[in-house]
């Protein structure tokens, strides 16, 4: 089952962000969004999540437009890390994760099922011997690894992204970024994230979405856009490109 995008078209009070995009996300695929601040990231994020509409065009799973899904069966399709969360929460770890479990409940009861899967997914991320600790005590580093693990347990066929990396250190971010290609490779998710370094972009990422200023965007394999040309003028500014035994990656000039 595919996520599409037909003729998406999307904006702010005075400022174009999406124009026109026609896409396909496939099950397998791991897509990174790129752009400058206030390009339109999350915003493109949220439409193609169902969160929000866009001026125009269509969004679909698996042929059906998302707003026909109930809220809950669509969930169970397509699961959100939004940037921020909008509001304190004051249970556990584990109670944390266990609220990725609501989708596949069919009320407020959740079972054993749900309890291992929630602990399995802490354990993913690396934090189940944190499991009776409350969220608010946490890190933030520690707390957005909690937020993945919540997203694993909800188990999506589509795991939309808003900035994965925020708050973890540099080994915890390839840990992040390894599980959730596994999650494409190895099980058929497809996984479409933000994200803000082209160095993880190009590694980890098969597929890439440049988002410019004005609307303009390229859609498509990331060996093929990753390039000195396009991100110098995606990000205004001069990069340099360093070649290495797993790719070329690109830093400012």
């Amino acid at each position: 089952m595919a996520l599409s995008a037909d003729r998406l078209n999307l904006s702010v009070p005075g400022k174009t962000l999406c124009r026109d995009l026609t896409l396909t996300v496939q099950p397998g695929e791991c897509w990174g969004i790129l752009g400058r601040n206030g390009s339109g990231k999350t915003t493109l994020l949220h439409a193609l999540a169902g969160l929000s509409s866009p001026d125009s065009g269509a969004v679909s799973w698996a042929g059906r437009p998302l707003a026909d899904y109930p809220r809950r069966e669509l969930a169970r399709r397509i699961g959100v890390l939004p940037q921020d969360e909008g509001h304190e929460f004051f249970g556990t770890v584990r109670e944390y994760a266990l609220l990725g479990r609501y989708p596949h409940s069919s009320g407020f009861a959740l079972g054993a099922e749900d309890e291992e899967a929630a602990l399995a997914a802490l354990h993913q991320v690396g934090m189940a011997g944190l499991a009776g600790r409350a969220l608010n005590t946490l890190s933030g580093g520690e707390r957005q690894r909690v937020r993945i693990a919540m997203l694993l347990a909800q188990a999506p066929q589509l795991y939309c992204l808003d900035e994965p990396l925020q708050h973890l250190d540099l080994g915890h971010q390839a840990e992040a970024l390894n599980l959730l290609r596994e999650l494409a490779a190895k099980q058929g998710k497809a996984v479409l994230m933000v994200l803000h370094e082209t160095l993880w972009a190009g590694r980890y990422c098969d597929r890439i979405l440049l988002l410019y200023d004005g609307g303009k965007i390229l859609a498509g394999p990331s060996a093929e856009l990753m390039t000195l040309k396009n991100l110098e003028e995606l990000y205004q500014c001069p990069l340099q490109k360093i070649d290495t035994a797993t790719g070329g990656f690109f830093l400012p000039a």
